[in-house]
């Protein structure tokens, strides 16, 4: 079965450019091209979309709003691909649920692969905009230690440096199946949706951006 993907881009060129790009791709399925956060959000109530891959500044509703929007509403995963990296943009498309954040200036295979990995349920974000999150964060607080287990703590912290399952896995010589399964443990205790909001959690001392 092919990766429904919604494009929304208020660059005609851009749009036209990634649906032939992503249309010569037998596992991806190019079903609409909208011009902004509004229409991505009606098309993804009215159509079924894997993937929606957004700009961040559009008209009438930027990339970030309209994240929020699908996410709550829909089952569609939201994978921001812009030219911003304003450390503003990426904390909001974080914390509204996008499932990942990339820059424009990738080959057409890292944004193909971003694609897939983000239809599998995995959570992408390039070295760049996670070094951003990090240095836009500071550990003014304490973690409550009495909701998590030591090992789970543990595995917060790493994944706040970056590090994939496999890595975390190889560091603390446990399976990769474990790491997920304490990964999934701490998305329960904070009704947090992905391991990028894991680390601004982890980093925030226990709070995610705009709780505070």
């Amino acid at each position: 079965m092919k990766i429904r993907i919604l494009i929304a881009d208020d660059d005609s060129l851009i749009r036209e450019s990634l649906k032939i790009i992503l249309g010569m791709d037998e596992d991806f399925d190019v079903v609409g091209c909208v011009e902004n956060g509004l229409k991505a959000v009606e098309y993804c109530l009215r159509e079924r979309i894997d993937v929606a891959l957004l700009d961040v500044r559009m008209p009438v509703l930027n990339g970030v709003k309209a994240v929020k929007e699908i996410s709550s509403k829909t089952n569609t995963k939201t994978l921001i691909l812009t030219t911003f990296d304003d450390d503003e943009y990426i904390m909001e498309a974080v914390k509204n649920g996008a499932k990942g954040y990339l820059l424009k200036n990738n080959s057409p295979d890292k944004i193909k692969d971003a694609i897939k990995l983000v239809f599998s349920g995995n959570t992408v974000m390039q070295d760049i905009v996670m070094d951003k999150i990090k240095e836009g964060l500071e550990r003014k607080t304490e973690i409550d230690k009495s909701i998590f287990t030591y090992r789970e703590i543990e595995i917060m912290e790493q994944i706040s440096k970056g590090l994939s399952n496999k890595e975390i896995a190889k560091k603390l010589f446990i399976s990769e199946g474990t790491v997920k399964n304490y990964i999934t443990s701490i998305l329960d205790k904070t009704n947090l949706q992905h391991r990028t909001q894991i680390a601004i959690y982890y980093l925030q001392g226990g709070t995610m951006i705009g709780d505070r």
